[in-house]
């Protein structure tokens, strides 16, 4: 550690400590008041600029007083690109892990850039993050394989690798063929370009002539790709407007219909009120028939009278129950 350098006051009455940086890489622009308080035309004196008159020597030394501050830590890109090229000769003769993690912090960027542009094309449910995660790989296999010497530049060359790998990630997750995927899009491609020359949408038969199959292989091939049409739930519906995800717009089979409840519910009530204006004789084959689940015989038992009479009973009490039923709804 440096040790201060007394300086004599220039008003002769004390003394001030300059500290001499170590390097010109930091220092130390502070202005300080002379120890014994004393001011100059009421302004505090500095260390950047000598008073006229003050001694600037001691012992005949000259006082290092700084004269000007410049910005040691702004370097230039030259030094920057000076600084890799040492640490990529460094790597090569020594790969040490160390000084390959300095050069994929170095190219983090790439990594962001590439990973950016891959996801442009990508569903909404694909994390960017998972992608930089994946390029990450290929910047430190990129990093391991290059070879300096060859005065290729490895921006160019990481920038591939990262590419790749994210698009190895991505195809290893995918759980349709390949094959599959290349024929979509020689499918889509068809579509476009039949579209762009009829002006209308082809048929399947102009389609297939257009693929060069038969129509019963397009139709399978149409199945194939039902199968690769997937979106995911958690999909938000409307995400600018803070809409429901996927999910929650699927209807549920077992949930009861309000609009059919609400419809039953009338109708028992006008079934209900038509009933109650029945005769009692027809009222109690109703009620016996529909609602105590008993036959037509048991129902002639209960009023003795035989089972052909209880049917032409039941047949009157439904057509009237019919007229009022048409006369409510009308009405």
């Amino acid at each position: 550690m440096t040790e201060p350098t007394p300086v004599p006051d220039a008003a002769g009455g004390g003394s001030r400590t300059a500290t001499v940086p170590p390097e010109p890489v930091l220092p130390a622009p502070a202005s300080k008041q002379a120890s014994n308080g004393h001011r100059q035309n009421g302004a505090p004196r500095t260390e950047a600029t000598p008073e006229p008159g003050a001694d600037t020597h001691v012992n005949g030394t000259p006082a290092a007083v700084p004269t000007a501050v410049t910005r040691a830590d702004v370097r230039s890109g030259d030094d920057v690109e000076a600084g890799i090229v040492a640490l990529w000769r460094s790597y090569g003769e020594s790969r040490d892990q160390s000084q390959r993690d300095r050069l994929v912090l170095h190219y983090a960027p790439l990594v962001k850039y590439v990973a950016g542009r891959v996801g442009t094309g990508l569903p909404a449910h694909v994390d960017v993050a998972d992608l930089i995660q994946s390029g990450i790989f290929g910047l430190v296999d990129a990093i391991e394989k290059f070879e300096p010497e060859r005065g290729l530049k490895f921006e160019t060359y990481a920038m591939q690798r990262i590419r790749g790998a994210i698009l190895d990630d991505l195809r290893s997750q995918d759980w349709v063929p390949r094959s599959v995927r290349s024929r979509a899009r020689d499918v889509e491609r068809a579509l476009e370009r039949l579209g762009a020359k009829l002006q209308r949408t082809p048929t399947d038969r102009e389609l297939a002539a257009e693929l060069k199959i038969g129509l019963a292989e397009l139709r399978e091939l149409y199945g194939q790709l039902q199968l690769t049409s997937v979106v995911a739930l958690d999909e938000l519906i409307a995400p600018n407007k803070g809409g429901s995800s996927l999910a929650e717009s699927l209807p549920d089979d077992a949930a009861e219909d309000p609009v059919a409840s609400l419809v039953d519910q009338d109708s028992r009530r006008q079934l209900a009120d038509a009933i109650a204006q029945l005769a009692e004789r027809d009222r109690v084959v109703v009620t016996l028939y529909y609602f105590e689940n008993l036959t037509l015989a048991e129902i002639g038992k209960v009023l003795g009278v035989t089972e052909s009479r209880v049917c032409q009973l039941h047949t009157r009490a439904v057509l009237r129950l019919r007229t009022k039923l048409n006369e409510q709804s009308e009405a």
